[in-house]
């Protein structure tokens, strides 16, 4: 079955999420919350893998960190991996681990040639253990740090030239940085190379407002703002279908509502994929 707009897996949705069968639907999973040798959990994966495509997105790789992949959690990954089938593996670029101790958070990194060789470094450790490609996700920023020495996309785009990665592109995450930052979310995602982009999540944040200063959180604690849904419809119409993620970590409702969510961008997708069979149809007849 071809994946196009999926969910989030959440324990609590198991017995709506198992049998729902829409066209297309997958889900994602964190891959840290499955790292265990048996159990409950992993009876509802196993269930979960054999009806639906599985996404699985890493969270503790520490892939901006100053050493290198850790072996064990490498291990446990890419077990998971074959167990699940995964089409699609992920992780951030971020780091979260320093001199043995384990930050939890994806904390950011001045974006200098060193760090530039560091990541490409793990990256391709990362691949050549999992023997698949890994996408990497664009962070959100809450930060100015004045040490940088590329832009995000030319970063990214520049760890996709030398280690072969993939990008997974957060819409959210985009308008956020923009936000907070500064920056035109539009010419950053025209920026990125659209071949390079294999899967995009979707997600909600929080207005974090102190006196006349507006901070946005990227806490996939709400539903997705109509600026992200228009920053991700032009995304789609440059660079076509993708494999879709509505995101949702905080505030959890109901799986129908977040089916809602998931079923807008399928509809989105399903316009992309019609308009690209009619100019391709146009182009056949003309020629």
């Amino acid at each position: 079955m071809y994946a196009t707009a999926g969910l989030g897996f959440k324990p609590e949705h198991f017995a709506a999420a198992l049998p729902c069968s829409v066209a297309g639907m997958w889900y994602e999973i964190h891959a840290e919350n499955y790292m265990v040798a048996g159990g409950p959990r992993m009876r509802m994966l196993d269930a979960l893998s054999a009806q639906h495509p599985i996404s699985v997105h890493g969270v503790g790789l520490s892939l901006a960190g100053d050493a290198e992949p850790d072996a064990h959690h490498l291990s446990r990954l890419k077990a998971v991996i074959e167990r699940t089938q995964a089409f699609v593996v992920s992780e951030h670029l971020a780091w979260c681990t320093a001199h043995d101790a384990y930050y939890p958070d994806l904390l950011p990194f001045p974006r200098s040639n060193e760090a530039l060789q560091r990541i490409a470094r793990n990256i391709e450790i990362t691949q050549n253990t999992l023997k698949r490609q890994l996408l990497i996700e664009n962070p959100s920023a809450y930060l100015q740090l004045d040490t940088h020495e590329w832009s995000e996309a030319e970063f990214l785009s520049e760890l996709v030239r030398r280690t072969g990665c993939g990008l997974l592109l957060d819409v959210n995450n985009v308008y956020v940085s923009a936000h907070n930052l500064g920056g035109d979310a539009t010419e950053y995602l025209n920026a990125l190379p659209a071949a390079a982009i294999g899967e995009i999540h979707l997600a909600g944040h929080t207005v974090d407002q102190r006196d006349d200063t507006a901070l946005l959180i990227d806490t996939h604690g709400a539903p997705i703002c109509a600026e992200v849904w228009s920053l991700y419809q032009q995304l789609i119409t440059r660079i076509g279908v993708r494999p879709t993620l509505i995101e949702r970590d905080d505030n959890i409702p109901a799986f129908d509502e977040l089916l809602a969510e998931r079923d807008h961008a399928a509809d989105l997708l399903l316009d992309i994929t019609k308009q690209t069979t009619f100019q391709d149809q146009r182009h056949a007849h003309v020629s």
